[in-house]
């Protein structure tokens, strides 16, 4: 469908107010896709890219800070999320031998076993993605990249 068909709007002011709404109905549309998939496992998106960075990180810890600059939503509390990950016993954290003012923080066994239980689920819903082929993928990635450049 449209966006004028979804968003039940004939007309726009201008191809970039046309885009703009578009991105963000577009961006709420897969967030709602991933919190279905997210539910079931009792996290929310910003938990499940907190454990998607650890994991790539594991076995190292990495610092609350470094997790934080990783985000995918710059407005996440990293601190109150790792708290929330402690609490399912998804993630451990320990003081930093270089740095006592830091956290380090590293993903659990009972982690990386949520995360191979929802890899398949994430996996089946990019292939959702390949409505559009690969270089579409690549062409709309680069102008994203070149309109948050601007």
């Amino acid at each position: 469908m449209s966006i004028e068909t979804d968003i039940k709007q004939k007309k726009f002011r201008s191809p970039y107010q046309r885009l703009g709404l578009n991105l963000v109905y577009t961006s709420n549309w897969i967030q709602y896709q991933q919190m279905d998939i997210f539910r079931e496992y009792d996290i929310t998106s910003q938990q499940f890219n907190v454990l998607r960075i650890l994991r790539g990180q594991h076995p190292s810890p990495i610092k609350v800070s470094d997790i934080a600059e990783r985000m995918l939503d710059k407005n996440s509390n990293t601190s109150r999320l790792i708290d929330k990950l402690l609490v399912k016993k998804l993630v451990d954290r320990k003081s930093c031998p270089n740095d006592r003012r830091a956290v380090d923080v590293i993903i659990t066994e009972t982690g990386l076993e949520l995360l191979k239980h929802l890899d398949p689920e994430i996996e089946a819903w990019e292939k959702n993605l390949a409505r559009i082929t690969p270089e579409e993928a690549d062409l709309i990635s680069s102008l994203l990249d070149k309109l948050r450049n601007s």
